[in-house]
């Protein structure tokens, strides 16, 4: 007879405790900084750019992002603080105020964003009457333009025309007639313009002679001539000019030289000055001579 008692389940086999390749694997991999930064950061950001670059694919989703943009940048330019309300202009006379005004905005107001600082004050360095110019957006919206202009120091002569010049020897603007800057010295002559630091030390030598001088010529572009009144003329050599004019003083102090019929003082051959008499006082020599050479021939 069959017996009724169960037998025993058989004893489950012990778990092993060790992980599984394709876990011991990953494990690994985990326990590597790299790579479980690329897990953790890298794959959702791969994910995002998957999804915005499926987004901005589409044409209109880019133009919408274009506006939101745009419109985001205008309504930040446009805040308040960022606008230029009015403008001062400092520096400078009439006419240069009035040359530099029209290179600036005229509409106001308008956001500092929109205008470019250095080209306007590239524009006005540019004038002939500026030498150096500020440009910046000042409290309460003002657009603050500070000019240095530049300071003529004599007038040059070029052809027809009357040119101030400053003392680099840059034009700072024209006149009309000689009459309208009579505190200024004349120059003239191919080049004066590049040597008026010796042309100011020349009238500065000029001394007792000033009130006579009428302005200096440059010859050849390598002297200087010293035109004074009554059709005179001192001829300067290229070296040292200032020495010979001192020179031709002295002789002035002592003689009263150039109260005389003189015409020329030529100083060019420092050792030798050479004077010429004025066209009256060489014809009247002239008569003086044959009126000698007839009389010792009768």
């Amino acid at each position: 007879m069959r017996s009724l008692t169960r037998r025993p389940a058989p004893a489950a086999a012990p778990r092993d405790p060790a992980p599984s390749k394709l876990g011991y694997r990953y494990q690994r991999l985990m326990l590597t900084p790299g790579f479980r930064g690329t897990v953790r950061i890298g794959v959702p950001l791969l994910l995002i750019v998957a999804i915005f670059g499926s987004w901005y694919s589409q044409p209109e989703n880019r133009a919408e992002l274009a506006a939101k943009i745009e419109d985001t940048k205008q309504s930040f330019q446009q805040r308040p603080q960022f606008m230029v309300q009015t403008m001062n202009v400092t520096g400078g006379d009439a006419i240069a105020l009035a040359e530099v005004t029209a290179r600036l905005p005229t509409q106001f107001p308008f956001s500092s964003f929109d205008i470019d600082l250095e080209k306007i004050r590239a524009d006005i360095e540019a004038l002939d009457p500026i030498k150096s110019a500020s440009v910046r957006v000042g409290q309460g919206g003002a657009l603050e333009i500070a000019l240095n202009p530049r300071v003529p120091v004599a007038l040059w002569r070029d052809g027809a025309t009357l040119r101030l010049i400053d003392a680099d020897g840059v034009q700072s603007g024209q006149i009309g007639a000689r009459a309208e800057r009579l505190d200024l010295p004349l120059i003239a002559g191919d080049g004066a313009e590049y040597n008026i630091a010796e042309a100011l030390t020349l009238f500065d030598a000029a001394g007792p002679l000033i009130d006579r001088v009428r302005g200096l010529v440059r010859m050849g572009e390598r002297r200087w001539d010293m035109v004074l009144d009554r059709d005179q003329r001192i001829l300067l050599p290229g070296d040292n000019p200032a020495a010979a004019l001192d020179r031709v003083i002295a002789l002035n102090d002592a003689q009263d030289m150039l109260s005389r019929d003189v015409a020329i003082v030529d100083m060019r051959n420092t050792n030798r000055p050479t004077l010429r008499m004025n066209e009256e006082a060489a014809d009247a020599l002239r008569r003086v001579n044959n009126t000698i050479d007839d009389g010792a021939d009768n």
